[in-house]
């Protein structure tokens, strides 16, 4: 998984007030109705490029780790 901290999330507001959630740039959920706007407002209170921001980009998707999953000998 790529490193939070180089944020790799970013997320674009279309005119229709869809919001589409993008992974190194390449779309990944589109976000509608009220499910956009609490994400929008959860934003609003944080730094895009914070760690924070790309965390909850990251959980907003579904589709990525966590970072509370065990790591094994060989994934140091």
């Amino acid at each position: 998984m790529a490193d939070l901290r180089e944020a790799p999330f970013s997320f674009v507001v279309r005119k229709d007030d869809v919001v589409d959630l993008r992974f190194e740039g390449r779309p990944v959920k589109t976000l509608k109705a009220k499910q956009a706007v609490q994400f929008l407002n959860k934003m609003d209170r944080l730094d895009l490029h914070a760690e924070e921001a790309q965390l909850l980009m990251a959980r907003v998707t579904g589709q990525f780790k966590m970072g509370n999953e065990r790591m094994g000998k060989n994934n140091v």
